[in-house]
Order: structure tokens, then sequence, then C-alpha cells
């Protein structure tokens, strides 16, 4: 089974009611689970932070400050993104921007990008996936953070289409 083969199903299972499904062949065992609900907490107020251990209202009202300001900003993305193109991730994982970490990023904004050219990379289960533009034009802006999690399409990147 290759790597398309199981982004398919994957895309496949999350459409469906299914729960889980496991998958043998040849020494190769998959098995993908739904989650029963969606993660709502993505935004959520920095973990080391010395206040919120010692101050818990406060952590109450930072993450629903913060998912406000986070509903508002699609919204005005969306009008000024009229004629922008979304890269969005294939998959759940974690987004890379660079290939380790002290290395240059693969793109930045302002870049031209093609189909083929990888503007990421995600980690899934260990494995590091790059991910390829689908599109050609030029990198309008970055909607995700380095080193941060990403959802099933989830939108990376805007591009002005060439």
């Amino acid at each position: 089974m290759d790597f398309k083969q199981i982004q398919e199903l994957i895309k496949m299972i999350n459409k469906s009611n299914i729960g889980e499904v496991t998958i043998e062949e040849k020494g190769f065992k998959l098995t993908i689970k739904q989650k029963e609900e969606p993660a709502q907490n993505v935004i959520a107020a920095p973990v080391h932070t010395p206040m919120m251990t010692a101050m818990p209202q406060q952590t109450s009202v930072a993450p629903a400050a913060q998912v406000a300001a986070a509903a508002d900003k699609p919204k005005a993305a969306e009008q000024a993104a009229d004629n922008l193109i979304t890269i969005k991730s294939p998959m759940i994982g974690t987004f890379y921007r660079s290939s380790a970490p002290g290395k240059p990023a693969f793109i930045e904004i302002g870049d031209d990008v093609t189909p083929g050219k990888v503007v990421c990379i995600i980690e899934a289960m260990k494995l590091f996936n790059e991910i390829e533009s689908e599109v050609k034009g030029r990198i309008v802006k970055v909607l995700v953070e380095d080193a941060s999690p990403v959802e099933y399409d989830q939108p990376l990147f805007l591009v002005e289409p060439a």
C-alpha cells in the first residue's frame, strides 16, 4: 500500500461514519481510527507560562479571546483573498517549514511556487511527508506557525496564482 492510497483511505474514512479500519498485508498493518469528537481547543494559551499555574482564572479568559480573534480572521482573509488559492494540509500531523531546525524554510512570503515544489513537511506517525504545491503562483501568506499541529484540510498557505 503506497502513501497516496493511505491518503485516499483517510479521506474516505473522514467522510464516512466508520469508526476504525485495520488493514493487514504482507507484514504491514495499518489502523486508522476516526476521532469521536473534533478537537475544539486547538488554539490555547501557551503551556509554559508561569501565570497559568499561579492564576487559573486567567486561563479560561485567554483562550476564549484567542478563539474569538481567530474566528474573525478567516472572515477578513476570505474578503481580501477572493483571487487567492489555498494550499491545504493533506493529512493530520505537525507542520514544519524547513527540513531541520536551523535550516532555511522551503518557501518564504514572496517566493514563486510551481507544481511539484516542496512547500513544507508534515510529520505524521514519525514519518516526514514532503508536501508539494499543486499550483503555480507566488506565496502571499503562511497561515501556520512552524512546529505546530495541523488538521486534515487545514489551510497552510495562500498563493496568488500566476
